[in-house]
């Protein structure tokens, strides 16, 4: 049988990953036992009185810094020789496809959510296993950005989806975007599915697919078209 896909995340807002992580297919995931979520609170490691998480930064400058004693001490908590910790950050690599299924890979992930102005700078050197990021824009905190990533991942981990094999057709896993899809009603609004699909000719229906995929790519996502080309030209 295979093991569960254990996850922990680091946050000071909890209760931002309640609803996301039980509905839906992550949910059903928990249930099943293929998906094993644990949320902490980086504040139950805080220091004194008051349990201080963050402080202001050395050399001057606005908004507040999540303490790396802080930090230590939460995953300190939570890491075993198994696990990968992924901070999310706004400086980090940019989270792709590839890295979902690479992720997917691992028994024991740890997100580590940073706030505010962000984490003392040592834990990106010295205590996470990498830092990744969604994009070139920053957001209020990593939470969201963890989301993202955990549905990306769990989702390639086997039992998760109800068909394995539909992450074979999905947008992204040969490097293309998928072929639009159509279903019932037939016509509607005097919009017709293409007849093609209707023909119950599995062949032609499959080059149908592929050529609406390379033209989709190519109109909307130039990029990923060059890469393709690039990376076919150097199979051949």
């Amino acid at each position: 049988m295979n093991r569960p896909l254990h996850i922990d995340i680091l946050t000071l807002h909890a209760d931002m990953f309640v609803g996301p992580l039980q509905s839906s297919i992550l949910g059903r995931a928990q249930k099943a036992n293929v998906l094993q979520v644990g949320v902490h609170n980086l504040r139950d490691e805080g220091i004194g009185r008051y349990k201080q998480v963050d402080d202001t930064p050395y050399g001057g400058g606005c908004g507040m810094v999540l303490r790396i004693d802080v930090i230590d001490a939460a995953l300190q908590k939570v890491r075993t020789p198994d696990t990968h910790v992924v901070l999310m950050d706004p400086v980090g690599k940019r989270f792709h496809h590839s890295d979902a299924v690479r992720l997917s890979k691992h028994p024991h992930l740890v997100f580590l959510c940073g706030h505010y102005e962000g984490v003392d700078a040592r834990v990106r050197e010295h205590l996470v296993d990498e830092s990744l990021s969604l994009g070139d824009y920053i957001l209020t905190g990593g939470e969201l950005a963890a989301l993202v990533m955990i549905d990306a991942i769990a989702r390639h981990r086997p039992g998760v989806l109800g068909n394995q094999e539909s992450l074979k057709e999905e947008s992204f896993s040969d490097g293309l975007l998928e072929a639009p899809a159509y279903t019932r009603p037939r016509t509607y609004n005097g919009w017709d599915v293409p007849e093609i699909l209707l023909s119950g000719h599995h062949e032609r229906i499959r080059k149908w697919r592929e050529d609406r995929s390379l033209m989709l790519t190519k109109h909307l996502r130039p990029d990923l078209m060059q890469k393709w080309l690039d990376r076919e030209r150097d199979t051949e």
